[in-house]
């Protein structure tokens, strides 16, 4: 399992984690920084500069999550790791990696009082070599402050376990989690965990609609960017048959006839992803009482709403979208189209 150390930049989860590696048997520490430090060797200069951290970098999640899980294949046992994760989208899109490989995830959160955690930054230790070290790392720290109260107020204090480390050394902190990780009072999150397909799939996704015509699109937790109600068609299952049990999985919204069939596309394999084929069907509208039923975020989603096709521009990644638009195209000509990769062929 991990041990994941959350908090504000400067709270001590490094220190509080080289404690905690001593107290709890087999485990090892998994320092994600290290990771952020390696992409400045591999990735050009100008994609560094455009991001101001490397948490936006889709490529550092992606390889946090890689990485843990060879770590863990490779040694076994527990691994502690120390990382602020402000953002709870970076949060569910790592978190559901792991879920996906069977990794169950303890998230704590250090959580001392503000005015300590000013006192902790303004006398934390900077190396001796980086130029301008003492007025950048202090500055980035206290920067982050206000993040920080946000995911307070938002979602982190309820998604955490917190411990209150204002008069606590990081040796009694990291007694405090190890204790709490043995008796269960940190649960393993609450994410769904969605296998990676390791051969190409079939996805079923089905488009809802309301009073005006917008679609639906819904927020999963378990990965980045929004979606179509929908998902991988199980071995033996009808794709049609499959998208009624996603959009009751869910939304639940229970969907009384089969829908019409919009869109197959073939999507093409693009490491590390599979392809396969992927349909969209008309799930049809949902008068104002129906839409008032959706289920509000839980494990599966973060968020759900209505969008015009437009606003679905800004929301979709370009390959569902381009699908989206020729699903809308379908339904207006009552004609199902077949693309591949996005464009209609015959």
């Amino acid at each position: 399992m991990i041990v994941w150390i959350n908090g504000a930049f400067g709270a001590g989860k490094t220190t509080t984690a080289r404690e905690l590696i001593e107290l709890i048997p087999n485990s090892t520490l998994f320092d994600p920084e290290v990771i952020g430090g390696a992409l400045t060797h591999l990735l050009p200069p100008k994609r560094l500069a455009e991001v101001g951290d490397f948490q936006d970098l889709s490529i550092w999640r992606r390889l946090v999550v890689d990485t843990a899980a060879a770590m863990l294949a490779e040694l076994g046992g527990v691994l502690v790791v120390p990382m602020t994760l402000l953002r709870q989208e970076y949060r569910d899109e790592i978190f559901g990696g792991l879920a996906a490989r069977r990794i169950p995830v303890r998230h704590v959160l250090l959580a001392p009082a503000e005015t300590i955690l000013r006192e902790r930054i303004a006398g934390r230790a900077v190396p001796p070599d980086l130029p301008d070290g003492d007025l950048r790392v202090r500055q980035w720290s206290y920067d982050h402050i206000e993040p920080y109260r946000a995911a307070l107020a938002s979602w982190l204090t309820a998604d955490a376990h917190p411990v209150d480390t204002s008069a606590l050394t990081p040796y009694d902190t990291a007694l405090r989690i190890a204790d709490a990780v043995r008796t269960g009072d940190v649960p393993v999150c609450d994410i769904v965990q969605t296998p990676e397909p390791t051969a190409e799939t079939v996805a079923a996704g089905v488009l809802l609609f309301d009073e005006q015509d917008r679609v639906l699109l819904v927020d999963p937790t378990y990965k980045a960017g929004w979606e179509f109600p929908g998902g991988v068609v199980e071995p033996g299952e009808a794709p049609a048959r499959a998208g009624m049990r996603e959009v009751i999985e869910e939304t639940g919204i229970t969907l009384d006839d089969v829908p019409a069939l919009l869109v197959v596309d073939w999507e093409s394999p693009a490491p590390p992803g599979f392809g396969g084929l992927r349909l969209l069907f008309d799930g049809g509208r949902l008068d104002t009482a129906a839409a008032q039923r959706l289920l509000l975020p839980g494990p599966e989603l973060r968020d759900w709403r209505f969008v015009t096709e437009r606003e679905a521009a800004d929301l979709l990644p370009p390959v569902r979208y381009e699908r989206l638009c020729w699903a809308l195209r379908a339904r207006e000509r009552g004609a199902a189209l077949y693309l591949e990769a996005g464009v209609p062929v015959g």
